[in-house]
């Protein structure tokens, strides 16, 4: 089975960045093939890589609860919806050279989505045989995988900002964690955004008091302010640039 990491944390704190860099760095030490999911509700993970997606997951989703009502995309009468869903999960994969990428999306319609959230489990499960590694990028209430729909998780990696607030809102995303019972090998928590690349004491005191496991402090960084002001995908910034060169070195040591 694949090595799936998962990484979470508040809007805003840079973790749609990170995740980037993380599938960048596993396809460049030759850890493909590489599934990247992007499971938060404001998707653009697709910027971060700079590729353009044509189908999300939650309009195949759509297509699926309707297809069966809507006279215009019916299921064909010899089809089953396993079979629907099968024939067009495709188009929600945007195929690299080195890794997938599968875009969520939101769920628009009202009403239960059991039955085509079961389906989606499955045939991620199915699909996530053919990768080594699975890179999530999560929003907060890690939805989709509290839900089951995505593979179980190896190690989640906590985003949060170089604040006292910022670590409190990432100790609730860990106790998350513990809540729903999620199986996972390890979490760890990124320090992202800290001036010179140092937490104060006050930040310092509420990481431990938390109990939890740094693997890092990633340095503010003009740079990615201006790749991201510019439009530029932020994957293409040099892997010298200070906080690029940070989170690789803390992805060397984690992630063998």
């Amino acid at each position: 089975m694949a090595y799936t990491i998962a990484i979470a944390g508040k809007g805003g704190v840079g973790k749609t960045t990170l995740t980037g860099w993380l599938i960048d760095y596993l396809a460049k030490a030759g850890k493909g093939p590489i599934l990247a999911v992007d499971a938060d509700a404001n998707s653009n993970l697709n910027e971060v890589l700079g590729i353009k997606i044509e189908r999300t997951l939650g309009e195949l989703r759509e297509s699926l609860r309707n297809a069966e009502y809507d006279p215009d995309t019916p299921i064909p009468p010899t089809m089953t919806k396993q079979d629907y869903l099968a024939s067009n999960f495709a188009d929600a994969l945007t195929e690299e050279d080195e890794y997938d990428l599968l875009v969520m999306g939101r769920t628009q319609g009202e009403g239960c989505y059991c039955f085509v959230n079961g389906l989606l489990k499955a045939h991620l499960q199915r699909y996530s045989k053919n990768y080594k590694y699975i890179a999530v990028d999560n929003e907060a209430g890690m939805e989709h995988i509290s839900r089951g729909v995505l593979p179980g998780v190896d190690l989640i990696l906590i985003v949060s900002d170089s604040s006292r607030r910022g670590i409190q809102a990432a100790a609730r995303i860990q106790e998350l964690t513990r809540e729903l019972k999620i199986k996972v090998s390890g979490v760890k928590l990124i320090v992202n955004r800290a001036p010179g690349g140092e937490m104060n004491a006050g930040v310092a005191e509420e990481v431990a008091k938390h109990g939890f496991d740094l693997a890092g402090v990633v340095p503010s960084d003009e740079n990615v302010y201006e790749f991201d002001a510019e439009g530029r995908p932020t994957v293409e910034l040099p892997e010298d640039s200070p906080a690029r060169a940070a989170f690789l070195e803390i992805l060397r040591k984690i992630i063998v």
